[in-house]
């Protein structure tokens, strides 16, 4: 599976169009075993460390290693004028109308390269090694002006087939490339190339908190050399929902309040203090109170799993007050006022120069629980279980403090970085429902491949004088129904099909789905004006037509009902202190 590269073109290594190549098959291949084997191949085709390095961080992480501080910092607008100057089309008649019907820019992108011959005739395709590749990536980091950066894309482009420009847009994307293979797979695979077991080779993953680094590690033999390090973001666990965990003993668990915030990981030494997000992004800047609080504490070296929470009058607040404050680098003086955070932890990952990832949760939260009380530091409040009863108890207090609802931790659980098992399990309340529309279906990969499971789903602006339309999208939702149900909706569809780009099907109002969703998030970049957290399908709702189809303004009722819920004072009932 090596690359038959031209001969002046040797010294460069692998191409990037093969690690194109590759990506697509794993997209259309169905079943995740197959998938692992067909990178594993590849891995071991690469003819060197650098090349290995690469391809695993291109295939999990992105342009640029998940700890490196680094994006391209290319924006969805800046690349989709960028395309349609490039095909010399019309943005907002042409390109906007393909990318809503696609559900992806760069699909959309990729068609219209292979389709339009103005795009055709600008374009030579060269073979750019992974290593060429990944310069183009720099030069677009160091780059500032929105000019500059289109002008980079433009010649890039010009060197690249279609196939590869679908994927240079989502490697620069800094996440999953959408084709059913993420970083836990990408793991099995390295595993499977160098000869490691699984569990090696993620561990290493989670303390490196580089995929291209354990790459090379996996690849020289050197898996064991594999260290921590302070102020260097680790892969957070996570947990899984109740309903999808049979229990066997509820006992077992320790039951905590799952706060209305946002994942932190803290590291802290002395008077040094970084704050990263649940994807790795250093957040340190846009939480200077936390910053200043954990500097004047002269800690020892720490890594706290935990929670940052708007804070005000002993009561959490709102999550849509702490999306005030998310994506402000450096919040000002009256957002500080305003919407004041605090960091509440409830795990401890490294303590005395020492990790602690395979101690059991009670021993853990018993290190925890001395170092807060050692530095004054917020913690969560872990309660005992008997029964089923007693959580119901628990779980309508969180409600009533205005929290998500309970987390429950295995004892004996050690800590599961990047896994979703049973050891972590979330009870959670819906956060509502709405009867929509299906107005877009878009095709499945892997085992879903030769279905179309992934909907875009509108609300009713028929009666809505803001809006020319009859339905705008509210959210995008793959999950919830039986094979047997995506089976008969599929069916449906076929009728209601006006148009098709690409994978996607653009639809007739006709098919009625009650989605459930844990909360409703303000986002000006959206028609709507809101997107839906975690929205899946409740119920296929045979019984209704799109006449019945909630409204924009029972989007907005409820979101404006969230915020103003009565909360009961947290401290008063000792969720945590």
């Amino acid at each position: 599976m090596t690359d038959t590269l031209p001969e002046t073109d040797a010294r460069f290594g692998a191409s990037f169009r093969r690690f194109c190549e590759v990506m697509q098959r794993i997209a259309e291949t169905r079943g995740n075993n197959r998938k692992i084997s067909l990178f594993a191949d590849y891995l071991r085709s690469l003819p060197n460390e650098r090349d290995t390095a690469i391809a695993a961080q291109f295939a999990g992480e992105g342009a640029f290693s998940s700890v490196s501080g680094k994006r391209a910092s290319v924006g969805h607008r800046t690349v989709a004028v960028c395309a349609a100057s490039f095909c010399e089309i019309d943005y907002d008649l042409v390109f906007r109308a393909c990318r809503t019907a696609t559900g992806s820019a760069s699909e959309t992108i990729e068609k219209l390269m292979e389709n339009l011959p103005v795009a055709i005739s600008k374009r030579q395709p060269e073979l750019l090694s992974l290593t060429e590749t990944e310069a183009l990536y720099y030069r677009l980091e160091k780059e500032r002006s929105r000019e500059g950066k289109q002008a980079l894309l433009t010649e890039a482009w010009s060197r690249m087939s279609p196939l590869e420009i679908k994927f240079f847009i989502r490697v620069m994307g800094q996440g999953s490339l959408r084709i059913g293979f993420e970083a836990r797979s990408i793991v099995s695979a390295l595993a499977s190339a160098f000869g490691y077991e699984a569990e090696e080779v993620r561990y290493a993953h989670m303390i490196t908190g580089s995929l291209g680094r354990t790459a090379v590690l996996c690849r020289e033999a050197r898996l064991d050399e594999a260290r921590f390090r302070l102020f260097q973001p680790i892969a957070f666990m996570l947990a899984s929902p109740v309903e999808s965990r049979a229990v066997e003993d509820i006992s077992a668990y320790l039951a905590e309040e799952k706060f209305d915030g946002m994942r932190c990981q803290l590291h802290a030494e002395g008077a040094k203090v970084a704050l990263f997000s649940r994807d790795l992004n250093d957040i340190t800047a846009a939480f200077p109170e936390i910053v200043q609080d954990f500097s004047a504490k002269t800690m020892p070296a720490t890594v706290l799993d935990g929670e940052i929470c708007v804070f005000r009058e002993d009561t959490i607040q709102p999550f849509q007050e702490l999306q005030k404050r998310m994506g402000v680098k450096k919040p000002g003086v009256g957002i500080l006022k305003k919407h004041p955070v605090v960091f509440i932890a409830y795990d401890l990952l490294y303590s005395a120069g020492k990790p602690l990832f395979g101690l059991p949760l009670t021993a853990r939260r018993a290190q925890l629980e001395s170092l807060c009380e050692q530095h004054d530091i917020r913690r969560s409040i872990a309660f005992e279980v008997k029964d089923e009863a007693e959580v119901d108890q628990f779980f309508e207090r969180a409600l009533a403090h205005g929290n998500e609802g309970l987390m429950l931790k295995h004892r004996d659980s050690t800590y599961e970085y990047g896994q979703r098992r049973k050891s972590w399990l979330k009870v959670k309340k819906p956060g509502g429902t709405l009867d929509t529309v299906i107005m877009y279906a878009h095709a499945g990969s892997g085992k879903r491949g030769g279905t179309y499971s992934d909907f875009t789903l509108g609300i009713s602006v028929r009666d809505d004088e803001r809006y020319e339309e009859e339905f705008i999208p509210i959210g995008k939702a793959y999950g919830g129904y039986t094979d047997a149900e995506l089976k008969k909706l599929n069916q449906a569809m076929k009728p209601l099909i006006v148009d098709r780009f690409g994978p996607t099907y653009s639809l007739k109002p006709g098919i009625v789905v009650e989605l459930e969703f844990d909360g409703i998030q303000v986002n000006k970049r959206t028609k709507a004006g809101y997107t839906l957290r975690l929205p899946r399908f409740r119920a296929i709702r045979w019984d209704l037509t799109p006449a019945d189809a909630d409204t924009l303004h029972e989007v907005e009722r409820l979101a404006e009902e969230k915020r103003t819920a009565e909360r009961s004072a947290q401290r008063e009932h000792r969720s945590f202190r």
